[in-house]
């Protein structure tokens, strides 16, 4: 596996730690309605939420990104690799900083993280 393949695997798990966090920040987890009690969280625990939600629409466009870049257009494989690392660094930058409610910064993070995998698009034209 290709260290890109290896972020894709990364960013697909991302949102997981996200809801994990959000469903332990209350300390009686309904697992009979798991939507309605995320509905209901506030504080960090609601943004851990949203930071999952944000995750798993972010990984698609990703994902497609580095599908495309390696396998069709063949672009250069370090930079891919970079590329794909940055994702992974500044999706879980964007986590923490949510959570953390540091709105700047995690505006910071998610635009980054954008640009990476735009990036990786405009490569493979």
């Amino acid at each position: 596996m290709t260290i890109a393949y290896s972020c894709v695997f990364i960013a697909a798990l991302i949102p997981y730690i996200w809801a994990g966090l959000a469903k332990a920040s209350k300390p009686k987890y309904n697992n009979y309605e798991p939507r309605v009690f995320l509905d209901k969280l506030d504080g960090w625990g609601q943004r851990a939420n949203w930071a999952q939600a944000n995750s798993f629409e972010a990984f698609p466009a990703f994902a497609a990104a580095v599908i495309i870049a390696s396998h069709i257009a063949a672009i250069n494989p370090d930079t891919l690799d970079k590329l794909a690392i940055l994702f992974v660094i500044t999706r879980v930058l964007y986590g923490i900083f949510y959570i953390t409610n540091y709105a700047a910064l995690r505006s910071i993070a998610w635009l980054i993280g954008i640009s990476s995998w735009i990036s990786i698009f405009i490569l493979s034209f």
